[in-house]
């Protein structure tokens, strides 16, 4: 219990602190941004608190399957972070705030060809953006997209190569797939494998259709503006880490299912032995 409760604590500590990184790094703050800040740091390190404390799973997927979660985590968090410390570059600059700004422009001009998701972002922007506007967004882009790549190549390394979950015991279902229902109808395999190939998909579209959407939707509302610094690092952290997340979430899904499917071939191995022995 002890455990379970310093564990639940330490999880929402992190996960307020990552959402108060950008204000905590990035000079220039106003007061009302600041305690928007504060208020959704509290609240999402309650309800982390709360679902990593609790017996009985939310929604929170693959609590149990470590390091599931805490690889999502921390790409999130170091994609923050990183583009924090670029944006206060512009305003502090120091050796390590010039060297993560080289790298990510560096690699965002290195992947801003003609329909990439680095391109499209950038075409994203008003017209009459600036240049320093577009120069920036390419470098956070760029920086973003590398590590979720990153995260991804590493979680595919431990599903292939480490042989992820099994590694760690048993696999509760209920427990890590509290949204999934395997009495809901239909066999098991066949939808854990839908729903990982519709996870998958749409990770690989939704860095292309994100920025589509959004300047098809600059006609009807005010245009997104990322020249506010928390604006800009949010937005970028967020286009890079969703599709990240769905293409991992349909590998984890894909290895279940695989995983179902060998156990399932054991026991009817063991049952045709049993029958020929009797």
């Amino acid at each position: 219990m002890i455990a379970r409760l310093s564990g639940a604590a330490m999880r929402g500590f992190f996960v307020a602190l990552m959402i108060a990184t950008p204000a905590l790094v990035v000079p220039g703050a106003s007061t009302e941004s600041s305690q928007a800040t504060i208020l959704v740091a509290l609240l999402a390190a309650f309800l982390t608190f709360v679902e990593y404390n609790s017996r009985s799973p939310s929604i929170v997927e693959f609590r149990d399957a470590a390091p599931f979660n805490r690889l999502r985590f921390a790409a999130l968090l170091a994609s923050i972070f990183l583009l924090s410390l670029i944006c206060r570059g512009k305003t502090d600059p120091t050796l390590l705030t010039n060297a993560l700004t080289s790298i990510g422009t560096i690699i965002g001009n290195s992947i801003d060809f003609p329909y990439s998701p680095v391109r499209l972002v950038v075409l994203m922007l008003p017209p009459d953006a600036h240049e320093t506007v577009v120069q920036s967004v390419r470098t956070a882009a760029g920086l973003a997209y590398l590590i979720s790549l990153t995260a991804m190549a590493m979680f595919l390394f431990l599903v292939r190569v480490m042989g992820w979950p099994s590694r760690n015991g048993s696999f509760n279902m209920w427990v890590n797939l509290p949204l999934f229902d395997p009495t809901a109808g239909g066999d098991v395999l066949y939808r854990l494998n839908r729903d990982a190939r519709i996870n998958i998909a749409l990770g690989f579209l939704l860095p292309f259709l994100i920025p589509a959407v959004v300047k098809m939707a600059a006609d009807l509302l005010n245009p997104i503006t990322l020249e506010n610094p928390q604006t800009l690092i949010w937005t970028m952290s967020a286009w890079a880490f969703l599709p990240a997340s769905m293409i991992m979430r349909g590998i984890a899904m894909q290895r279940i299912a695989e995983m179902i499917r060998d156990q399932r071939k054991r026991a009817y191995e063991n049952a045709d032995t049993d029958l020929l022995l009797a």
